[in-house]
């Protein structure tokens, strides 16, 4: 087995993240724990040769210092067993450690979180993702997978490798001279008090600095996703404004960082300083008297200088591993909130017979007291084609919503075929489900990718019949991205910016086409169409809707007249529903709305009168 495979780079994580920092790490790193020990057994052993480096050379000095001359010629076997410690054994031991560090862990420990928190938060619910910036959604996720690698790395690479030379040099100061040994002691404890003072603060304030960072990226990043807009309305001051602002807001918290990280290094290198010394004198001192020897100094000189140079490093690197640490926390705060919309505990598979849809009472309002849909009964038979109509805020989007399970009833409920959405799976029930919106979402993928998205199996031949009955097939032979990939394998752009609103549209109907779900909804689905290839798809949709049950909401009253019923809402609840020519005949609300239509459209924001 190859190094770089001792470790699962994507093993899934079993629960829930927890929300307590060690917790945290070791769900993160679950799996991966046998090989982290071991690479720290190794970065421990490289620190063991380190203090024997110091051993070896006091007793070939001692060995010289006794015998002379002659110490060469009657130590050969020694001399040549202390060359093959450097020549072989010690380079051998920081390599394997390398090799542990540079590829088994590192390359393996960032995907291995990045992916089981990237899985997590793909679990949170629509909330979740409008209540926050995008990019700063992405980078906490990055930002917290670099920071555990970074600390796992870390104390591997230094902290492991730094106890082990600690630890073996006390040893041998013990050996040379117990009084040696306590100063050693005594300067540790100074040395241990420092970083225990600075770090909780080095932590907090590293939080600070990585959620202003974040912050920071979420507002480049929502300035840059709506670059258009921003074009439009002319705001490129008031953007560049909002991004300086937070840009201070970051330079600020870097600063306080800074200024704690400048205290912290003078202290503990001004401690380092005072380690040599302290040691070396102090085997002058026991060698005047004649209870230290010429090798003692030397093996005592030698670990006082390694100590003392590492100090700076494991300084430097624990108030990196402190940082980190920080930033885990920010970033566990962020991400790991509970899931509030799961599967239950034994939801199954939902099994779609004859696609018969009921909304048994459904109420839901956001949490709030208005809004949403109010105890709404509506039973939409198998293979039947409804319309839902009605003003902005009547309720529309929420009951597509409650279809889907985007969010959950907060009375009643949604049924397929008799099985509450809430009993099944939300992989199983999205499944069976097609829909086209009017604010269509695209992937800055090939448009071959962008409609694969309905059903990732499908053949080539299939994607092109489907674009070829949604209107598409022309427009995306004649594609070319700026790479020079065309027709299907053009990329479209982030969010499909460089098509055309009905261009996004007739990709969305072939990924539709493409999935053939037995319930379909269409919200808007022709409404960024021209009249005239509006034509064209309608006699597609008509053939795609064939057997199916189908949910359009319309504001374009002529795309459902011809449904088998209409629904009209109004305030969250059915003020009527019928046929197309029975409403009109009621004179109803739905005849007002046609009766008062310009071009087709209900007037969204204009006031119904009674």
């Amino acid at each position: 087995m190859k190094i770089s495979s001792l470790i699962n780079a994507f093993e899934p994580a079993t629960g829930a993240p927890p929300r307590t920092l060690a917790a945290f790490m070791g769900w993160c790193l679950k799996g991966a724990m046998p090989m982290l020990v071991l690479a720290g057994v190794i970065s421990a052993g490289a620190g063991v040769t380190e203090v024997m480096t110091a051993l070896l050379i006091g007793l070939v000095i001692d060995g010289v210092v006794d015998q002379g001359t002659d110490f060469v010629s009657t130590h050969i076997p020694m001399l040549l067993g202390i060359a093959g410690f450097f020549l072989i054994l010690r380079p051998t031991m920081f390599g394997v450690s390398a090799a542990m560090q540079s590829l088994a862990v590192g390359p393996n420990i960032r995907p291995l979180v990045l992916s089981r928190l990237n899985r997590y938060t793909l679990g949170h619910d629509v909330s979740f993702f409008d209540n926050d910036f995008a990019g700063r959604i992405a980078q906490k996720q990055m930002q917290t997978a670099r920071a555990v690698t970074d600390v796992v790395t870390e104390c591997i690479n230094v902290v492991a490798f730094a106890l082990a030379t600690l630890v073996g040099s006390a040893l041998l100061l013990t050996a040379i001279d117990w009084r040696i040994a306590l100063v050693l002691a005594i300067w540790m404890v100074g040395y241990l008090s420092l970083i225990r003072w600075f770090m909780p603060r080095i932590r907090v304030r590293s939080a600070q600095r990585a959620g202003a960072q974040a912050n920071l990226t979420g507002q480049i990043v929502d300035t840059v996703t709506n670059i258009k807009t921003v074009k439009l309305f002319a705001h490129h001051k008031h953007e560049d404004r909002a991004a300086l602002d937070a840009m201070d807001r970051w330079r600020d918290t870097a600063v306080a960082f800074g200024g704690l990280a400048t205290a912290f290094r003078f202290s503990l290198m001004a401690t380092a300083g005072a380690l040599p010394v302290i040691l070396v004198g102090g085997a002058l001192w026991l060698w005047s008297y004649g209870m230290a020897s010429a090798g003692d100094i030397a093996a005592t000189s030698a670990v006082a200088i390694r100590i003392a140079q590492m100090t700076g490093w494991v300084s430097f690197v624990l108030m990196a591993v402190y940082a980190n640490i920080g930033e885990v926390e920010n970033g566990m705060e962020t991400l790991t909130p509970a899931h509030d919309l799961v599967d239950a505990q034994n939801a199954s598979a939902l099994n779609v017979t004859k696609g018969v849809v009921q909304f048994d009472a459904a109420s839901f309002a956001y949490g709030r007291a208005t809004g949403g849909v109010t105890e709404l009964n509506l039973t939409i038979q198998g293979g039947e084609k409804i319309g839902i109509v009605g003003a902005s805020g009547a309720g529309k989007s929420t009951l597509v919503s409650l279809l889907l399970r985007l969010y959950d009833t907060e009375q009643g409920g949604v049924l397929i075929d008799g099985q509450n959405v809430r009993d099944v799976t939300q992989e199983s029930l999205r499944q069976q489900i097609g829909m086209v919106t009017q604010e269509t979402a695209m992937f800055n993928r090939s448009a071959m990718d962008n409609i694969l998205y309905g059903r990732p199996d499908a053949t080539k031949d299939e994607v092109i019949e489907a674009a070829k009955r949604a209107e598409a097939h022309g427009f995306i032979e004649g594609l070319e991205d700026h790479k020079g990939n065309c027709g299907y394998d053009a990329f479209l752009g982030e969010r499909g910016v460089k098509l055309s609103g009905g261009q996004r549209q007739r990709i969305a109907l072939a990924r539709a086409i493409l999935k053939d779900a037995p319930i379909l909804v269409l919200d808007e689905a022709t409404s960024a169409l021209d009249s005239e290839v509006e034509a064209a798809i309608q006699t597609a949709l008509e053939r795609v809707m064939d057997g199916k049950t189908v949910l359009a909401i319309a504001h374009r009253l002529s795309t459902i007249a011809r449904m088998d019923r209409i629904v009209v809402l109004e305030d969250g609840k059915i003020a009527e529903i019928g046929t197309h020519s029975a409403l009109l005949a009621n004179g109803g609300l739905y005849a007002r709305y046609w009766s008062r239509q310009s071009g087709g459209f209900i007037g969204i924001e204009e006031t119904v009168e009674a």
